[in-house]
């Protein structure tokens, strides 16, 4: 917002969570029990900001910066808010946090028995991004998922009291597709940052040079580029795919959003003939639901 004076968010943590409307998959839907939809909007809340710490998205007004007890002049310094947003973490395990929204994890973390390391991850996470803007190898790309994107798939397993080491496996696998995918939709996004995640030896196969990035429409080569890491997401979300029929319920059908919603999206990028440059290819709320549907059925 910009050309008012109100445009400044007064609370932090509010401004956070009111991002979860604008995400690509759904954070808490409606049909979830409360007692998960709390428990899952304290967790959003907490890898929303950290990727806001890491994107150099925060609220202006420096009131983040404040809580984490960082200096007006270290507040812009990402590296050092992310090591104040660690810190604050840890005192959610021992102690009082100083965040709202990490007071607001806090019960979470007690009543569901999570642990430190997957917080931990997407800090690590956001970390890595202040240092490595390219990936050498797609083996480079999924370490940076391990941190970046799987975290969370584990969180809503924790949460929802439905662990197992294959449940894991098969949501690490969906939710590296899905972080692929988001990739895919914001290469010039990225590159605004100077961050390109698409692996540099899959650009030299497919003699696809930096500067090819940075225009509008995307030629024949970033195209085809696009459409050979679409197919690993894809891949991936099919090899996931049947932690949906492991579960029951409403759970179920959260899970078959996520998939269904990767796979809706892989869909608008080929529908868009794999020119991701000019934005982001977004389905169609009809497309959604007919992979929802699919997935339910164990078809895809």
């Amino acid at each position: 917002m910009t050309g008012t004076g109100t445009a400044r968010p007064l609370d932090p943590e509010r401004g956070t969570l009111d991002k979860a409307a604008g995400e690509n998959f759904p954070v808490a839907p409606f049909f979830l029990p409360r007692a998960w939809r709390t428990d899952l909007m304290a967790v959003y809340g907490f890898a929303r900001l950290v990727d806001d710490i890491g994107d150099g998205d925060l609220a202006p007004g420096g009131a983040d910066a404040r809580l984490l007890g960082v200096s007006p002049g270290e507040a812009e310094d990402r590296l050092v808010l992310l090591d104040a947003f660690e810190a604050d973490l840890r005192r959610v395990f021992d102690s009082t946090p100083r965040h709202p929204l990490l007071c607001r994890l806090q019960p979470t973390v007690r009543r569901r028995s999570l642990t430190p390391e997957p917080f931990l991850g997407l800090i690590a996470a956001n970390r890595q991004d202040q240092l490595v803007g390219r990936y050498e190898t797609y083996d480079d790309l999924l370490a940076y998922c391990e941190l970046s994107a799987n975290p969370v798939g584990r969180l809503v397993l924790a949460v929802t009291g439905t662990s197992t080491p294959e449940r894991i496996r098969r949501s690490d696998m969906i939710c590296t597709a899905l972080q692929i995918v988001e990739h895919l939709q914001d290469v010039a996004e990225d590159l605004g940052r100077d961050r390109i995640y698409l692996p540099a030896a899959d650009m030299k196969r497919f003699h696809v040079p930096e500067s090819d990035l940075a225009t509008k429409t995307a030629g024949a080569s970033v195209r085809a580029l696009i459409a050979y890491e679409a197919q690993r997401a894809r891949d991936l979300l099919n090899e996931g795919a049947p932690l949906v029929g492991s579960v029951h319920g409403r759970l179920k059908l959260l899970l078959a959003g996520f998939v269904a919603g990767g796979r809706a999206a892989v869909h608008a990028i080929a529908a868009a003939g794999y020119d991701v440059l000019p934005g982001p290819p977004k389905p169609g709320k009809v497309r959604l639901l007919r992979e929802v549907g699919v997935t339910l059925r164990g078809e895809g």
